[in-house]
């Protein structure tokens, strides 16, 4: 006995020798690959100095480019902007009354309808991708536009549609396609949100009449911000909770969250119907021509019929049924039909983000202050601070748009197939796409505004319109810190079921063997290496973005076991709310970079392909500098390899300023769309005077 402890401690030993052999090699190579990179590091300072005299020039086709970036519907696209291109008459002027804007974005709404020839609810039912394309080219024209069609198509004609049965499609699906019935959304309420589950508006079935009576039963059940409800809404989808009489009880018993189909304007004369009461929400921080009510009821009476039926009914005597065995399950189905919702937001963002970026590096290219002694003036984006606030942005609106094509391609699949994996799936990626894409764009349009100086304060270069327009995108269909909340929530499912031999969805594949990098020890070497080859290379940075949410995700779940002894799981989820909003996000930047590097790959043409991998390098490596702080604390990133990024993401920022007018002609939005004199292609300072009055 004594001898084998003896030989088993010798051997111990011995191990312990090797590895501190393997360590001092390991060490020698680290020290090398320092001393090698602190030259590269100075080299690369002194290539950086040395371009700055002249800008870096890549051959480029912006035809290939908005090829690239049309998608797959450019005809469709241009269709609805040659239209207004030849409509100067439907132009939203910079100084407009909240009723003339109104007016004037159902004017734009027909006559894209009715004179057009656009049929945006078919789009919608047959080509989910072609509907998305139509709402980021109206978007161009006004913001208030694209939202007010959303609501008429996406909202009340998705939730006939997709909640109700063909009873209801026979009926109503004409008139709401040719706006013969404009409709709203009515489902947010005064003290309810994003709890749509609490909701207090109440459908209590009379069997004598065999009707629905609505009622608002106090102030907080009042709907509130509801889009064309104050003025051109005729019908409203009114989320109530469904009441029954019980047989055995004077209470009724809820069935839960349902819709229902509620006339609230007379289809003759338009005057609000009987015991409806509509307020107008007043004057907003933007999106003035949507015409936002709030809706009260008082004992309306409608048809049994008018219950949206798909996921639950009523028969003549009473009596519930559904495909479902649960409220949850209902209320979940129900508002998972609603999802398109959130696809066209972040589809909306991006294009939103692509005009303000146009604007500003458009300006920031003719605009010219300051320069070497004796010598011209200089662009503003040939200083490097310029390019650091506007190139990584750029990156990131090529990133979204490749991100977003790819939401609203598995939304179409969703549609076709109902998987439930390619639900799942489209689900989360669109909770996580909407919240950090609309954040990101609220904050770029700032920095646009702030990097255009004073000219960038003028209203006529739409900074501020935008901005005020995009605000609200953070918040409906949704609220942001909510959305990401449920991304996480289900990577931690994902998790477990990683761990238990589960099925993981598509999007979350990359856990399955991210989380055993993580559980292994980071590779020294590796750490420390810094080359332009290694930094510049896809797997790398898509292992890193990886790396980092799996560890997120373990830590959150180790963090949950713990406080949830003591806190219970409620406060166990508050207390580790920050990590789980940070999880959420580095998540979803993963699925970006991803599906950035699969467009990418799948360029043909060799010139634009260079450029997009500066782009794709750029987003990458501006987001790793980022969050540099969690890739040190994890032993992922070695100093010298730390200055060795943000060495690199300032010489791939001035790199990628030489194509920059390039990349924002790809977006290809007309002049006359963009509005903003400072944001043509040429002649800006000729247009910017003219408008205020000179010849």
């Amino acid at each position: 006995m004594a001898l084998a402890v003896e030989e088993q401690s010798l051997a111990i030993r011995a191990m312990a020798a090797a590895d501190e052999i393997s360590q001092r090699r390991l060490d020698r190579i680290a020290s090398h690959l320092r001393a090698t990179s602190l030259m590269k590091d100075e080299q690369l300072a002194a290539e950086v100095c040395a371009a700055a005299a002249k800008v870096s020039k890549r051959p480029v086709s912006v035809s290939v480019l908005t090829h690239l970036m049309a998608g797959g519907y450019p005809e469709d696209r241009q269709k609805v902007l040659d239209f207004f291109l030849k409509r100067p008459d439907l132009e939203t002027p910079v100084e407009i009354t909240k009723e003339q804007h109104r007016e004037l974005a159902y004017k734009q709404l027909l006559a894209i309808v009715r004179e057009a020839g656009v049929n945006p609810m078919k789009y919608l039912m047959e080509d989910p991708g072609q509907y998305f394309a139509l709402l980021e080219a109206v978007g161009y024209i006004d913001m208030s536009l694209a939202i007010k069609l959303g609501v008429q198509f996406s909202l009340w004609g998705g939730s006939v549609v997709n909640l109700g049965t063909q009873k209801h499609r026979d009926k109503y699906l004409e008139g709401i396609s040719t706006l013969r019935y404009p409709g709203c959304f009515a489902m947010t309420e005064l003290h309810h949100g994003s709890n749509v589950q609490g909701i207090q508006t109440t459908a209590t079935f009379d069997c004598m009449s065999d009707e629905f009576i609505i009622n608002t039963p106090n102030e907080g059940a009042t709907k509130w911000w509801i889009g064309n409800a104050a003025v051109h809404g005729k019908f409203a989808t009114v989320f109530a909770q469904l009441c029954l009489p019980s047989p055995d009880s004077h209470l009724d018993t809820n069935m839960g969250v349902h819709a229902f189909i509620v006339p609230i304007r007379s289809l003759e004369d338009h005057a609000v119907l009987p015991g409806i009461e509509i307020r107008d929400c007043g004057y907003k921080v933007g999106l003035n021509g949507v015409d936002n009510g709030a809706l009260r009821f008082h004992d309306v009476r409608i048809p049994r019929d008018n219950l949206l039926n798909r996921f639950g009914d009523v028969s003549r005597d009473g009596k519930y049924t559904s495909i479902l065995p649960t409220i949850n399950k209902r209320f979940a189905a129900t508002l998972g039909e609603l999802v398109g919702g959130r696809v066209g937001l972040a589809y909306g963002s991006v294009g939103v983000l692509k005009a303000a970026a146009t604007i500003a590096i458009r300006y920031s290219l003719i605009r010219q202050q300051f320069g070497p002694p004796n010598q011209p003036e200089i662009s503003i984006l040939d200083y490097q601070s310029q390019q650091q606030k506007l190139m990584p942005l750029l990156s990131c609106a090529y990133a979204f748009h490749f991100a977003t094509e790819y939401l609203v391609e598995k939304y179409g699949e969703m549609k076709k197939t109902h998987d439930d994996e390619v639900i799942a799936d489209v689900h989360a990626l669109s909770a996580g796409l909407k919240a950090y894409i609309t954040s990101y764009t609220a904050r770029a349009l700032n920095t646009c505004r702030e990097s255009c100086g004073g000219h960038g304060y003028a209203a006529v270069n739409r900074f501020g319109g935008l901005r005020n327009d995009h605000d609200i995108f953070q918040t409906f269909e949704g609220d942001n810190t909510v959305l990401l909340q449920q991304v996480a929530a289900d990577l931690l499912k994902q998790y477990k079921a990683k761990f238990e031999g589960g099925a993981l969805s598509v999007t979350w594949d990359y856990l399955r063997n991210s989380m055993g990098t993580y559980l292994s020890q980071t590779n020294p070497v590796v750490t420390h290496r810094d080359g332009h080859a290694h930094l510049r290379d896809p797997h790398f940075q898509l292992d890193a973005f990886q790396y980092r949410t799996a560890r997120l995700l373990h830590t959150a779940a180790l963090r949950l076991r713990k406080h949830s002894k003591r806190l219970g799981s409620f406060g166990a989820w508050n207390r580790c709310l920050n990590h789980l909003l940070t999880l959420a996000e580095s998540h979803i930047e993963s699925v970006i970079l991803a599906k950035f590097i699969d467009a990418v790959d799948g360029c043909e043409d060799k010139d634009t392909k260079k450029v997009l991998n500066l782009v794709r390098d750029l987003y990458a490596l501006d987001r790793i500098w980022k969050d540099i702080g969690t890739y040190r604390n994890q032993d992922y990133v070695a100093p010298n390899k730390a200055k060795a990024i943000h060495r690199l993401v300032e010489w791939l920022s001035f790199e990628v300023r030489g194509v920059a007018g390039s990349l924002v002609d790809g977006f290809a939005i007309p002049d006359s769309l963009l509005r903003a004199p400072i944001g043509l292609q040429s002649g800006q300072y000729s247009e910017y005077s003219h408008y205020v009055g000179f010849d």
